[in-house]
C-alpha cells in the first residue's frame, strides 16, 4: 500500500471565459490568484491558479480558460464537485454573499454529518462548501470575506462513477480508508491528511457518461511532498499495472499522471518547488510567468492573451 500521499493536491478545470473565471474565485470566493502563467501544451491559453497565500498544496484550484468552449455534460467517469472548508456556522453568510453576487441553484444539506451548500461555478461548475469545525489552515482572506468565513482549502472532492468498486479499490492502495457510506456515495479518507483528505465515490449506474467542456474537471491531483516519495508512489502503480506517465516538470511541481479505472484523471504532484519559485510571496499571481522554453515568444503569447482585469 501507498503511505506517501497526504490528500489532494489541487484539482484543474476548464472555463470557458478567463475574466469572468478569475473574478469568480478572486471576488466572489474570495481566494487569492497565485500564479498567472500559461497552458504548457497550448501556450495561447491561460494556466490560472486560485489558493490561500502562498498555494499551499490542498487549497489551490487552476484552471484553463478556453476561450468560447462548449459548456461541458455532466456525468459518470468525472469529479463531479469538488468541496472547499469553510468555518462551523458561515454557510448563513455565505449563502448571502453569493445570491448576492448572482449565484442560482444554491442548495444546503447535509451529508456525513456536515452541514454544506452546493453551488454551480460561472461555467455549471459543480462545488460545495463543507462546514468543517476543525480545519485550522489559516485561511486567504480577500474581496471582503472575513476570516470566520474564508476557505481554509479543500475538504475534498466526489467522484461519479457508473460501478465504485475498482476505483475504491485502487484509493485503498492509494492509502484511503473507508469511513461511511450515505445512500448511493461511500466516503474515503486519508488518515493524518492534509485537510483535503477526503474522496466521496458516487455510484451512478444508469448515468450517461460525461462529456469534457467548460465547467468539467479536467484532473484531479494528490499531494506528496517531495520527488523521491512520487517515485516510489511511480513504482508502486506501475508494479500494479497502471500505465503512469514519466515524471514532468510543470515549474511549480513534478507530476505524474495516470487514468483510473472509472475514466478520472488522476496526478500525483509534489508540493516542492512551490509557487514562490519565480515571484516572492507578496506578489504571487501579478505577472504573467512563463516556462522557459517560451520566453523567446513572449511578446506573441501576451497578445494573444485577453486581461483579466480593466
Amino acid at each position: 500500500m501507498i503511505k506517501e500521499i497526504k490528500g489532494l493536491h489541487h484539482v484543474t478545470s476548464m472555463a470557458a471565459d478567463a475574466r469572468q473565471n478569475n473574478k469568480f474565485f478572486t471576488d466572489t470566493l474570495g481566494l487569492r490568484r497565485v500564479k498567472k502563467t500559461v497552458n504548457f501544451d497550448e501556450p495561447g491559453v491561460y494556466h490560472l491558479y486560485y489558493g490561500d497565500e502562498v498555494g499551499t498544496p490542498g487549497t489551490v484550484m487552476t484552471y484553463f480558460p478556453f476561450a468560447h468552449m462548449m459548456r461541458g455534460r455532466p456525468g459518470v467517469g468525472e469529479v463531479g464537485e469538488t468541496q472547499f472548508s469553510v468555518p462551523k456556522g458561515s454557510l448563513a453568510s455565505w449563502k448571502e454573499r453569493l445570491a448576492a453576487q448572482g449565484a442560482t441553484d444554491l442548495e444546503v444539506d447535509t451529508t456525513f454529518g456536515s452541514d454544506r451548500l452546493r453551488l454551480q461555478g460561472p461555467d455549471g461548475d459543480g462545488f460545495a462548501l463543507i462546514e468543517t469545525p476543525d480545519d485550522t489552515r489559516t485561511p486567504w482572506t480577500g474581496a471582503g470575506v472575513s476570516e470566520n468565513a474564508a476557505i481554509r482549502g479543500f475538504s475534498g472532492a466526489r467522484l461519479r462513477l457508473h460501478d465504485i468498486a475498482a476505483t475504491a479499490e485502487l484509493l485503498g492502495f492509494m492509502g484511503y480508508e473507508r469511513a461511511e457510506t450515505e445512500g448511493n456515495v461511500t466516503r474515503y479518507v486519508i488518515p493524518g491528511g492534509n485537510g483535503a483528505d477526503t474522496i466521496d465515490l458516487e455510484a451512478l449506474p444508469q448515468a450517461a457518461f460525461a462529456r469534457q467542456g467548460a465547467g468539467s474537471v479536467h484532473h484531479i491531483a494528490f499531494a506528496v511532498e517531495d520527488r523521491a516519495a512520487q517515485l516510489k508512489v511511480r513504482k508502486a502503480l506501475m508494479d500494479t499495472g497502471y500505465q503512469v506517465t514519466p515524471v514532468i516538470d510543470r515549474d511549480y511541481f513534478w507530476a505524474i499522471y495516470f487514468r483510473t479505472p472509472g475514466g478520472v484523471l488522476f496526478e500525483v504532484a509534489t508540493n516542492e518547488p512551490g509557487f514562490d519559485r519565480d515571484e516572492d510571496t507578496a506578489h504571487l499571481g501579478t505577472d504573467l510567468k512563463l516556462p522557459t522554453r517560451y520566453e523567446p515568444y513572449r511578446e506573441k503569447i501576451e497578445a494573444q492573451l485577453v486581461p483579466l482585469t480593466d
